[in-house]
């Protein structure tokens, strides 16, 4: 497989990963709710959480990938999004498990920005769009089936499956970036950061 199609893969997979997990999370709520005795203004704080990290960081995220590499970064947000979801899974109450939700976000913005900047830095102009449309339908796609497989999943094995259930996916981007991902992108290499 050549280098633009793996970073095709990955880049399409992670953002297949994050809005599943925002999607399916909704679907818990109640189960998560009743576990922790969580009123609904604290329940509404494991998505929102969530939402507000990767809003902060989304545009840090995207010029700090800008000046030491966006592989560097991905690779990063997606290390932390992984070991987030796992911490998440072991929350043993409503603080930790929305400290973790808001680690995930971060995670999440680092993904999410370098996702569409590594394939807008490999493919030429005119390859663009389809590659574009092809990650945009893996977003879409997680949308739609977080809430059919996040129910199943918190219906059958509880609602701690469904952050248990993205660590291999995101165990799986990894290990594509370190045995088939060549190249660095860093268009800012040597600036200094600002916003």
């Amino acid at each position: 497989m050549n280098n633009k199609k793996t970073v095709l893969l990955i880049a399409t997979t992670a953002s297949f990963l994050t809005p599943f997990m925002g999607s399916s999370i909704n679907i818990a709520l109640p189960s998560i709710g009743r576990e922790f005795a969580m009123d609904a203004i604290l329940l509404s704080w494991v998505a929102t959480s969530y939402l507000l990290a990767a809003a902060v960081a989304l545009v840090p995220s995207g010029r700090i990938a800008d000046i030491h590499g966006r592989k560097r970064i991905f690779t990063y947000g997606i290390w932390i999004y992984t070991i987030a979801a796992a911490l998440s899974a072991i929350s043993n109450s409503a603080v930790m498990l929305i400290s973790f939700r808001i680690l995930q976000g971060i995670g999440g913005a680092m993904i999410g920005v370098t996702a569409i900047a590594m394939l807008t830095s490999v493919f030429p102009v005119g390859e663009r769009g389809k590659v574009l449309g092809i990650n945009v339908a893996a977003v879409y796609l997680g949308l739609s089936l977080g809430p059919v497989l996040g129910g199943l999943l918190t219906q059958h094995f509880g609602w701690r499956s469904i952050f248990w259930a993205s660590v291999p996916l995101g165990l799986i981007v990894i290990a594509s970036i370190f045995w088939k991902l060549r190249g660095e992108w860093a268009d800012a290499k040597g600036e200094k950061f600002d916003l």
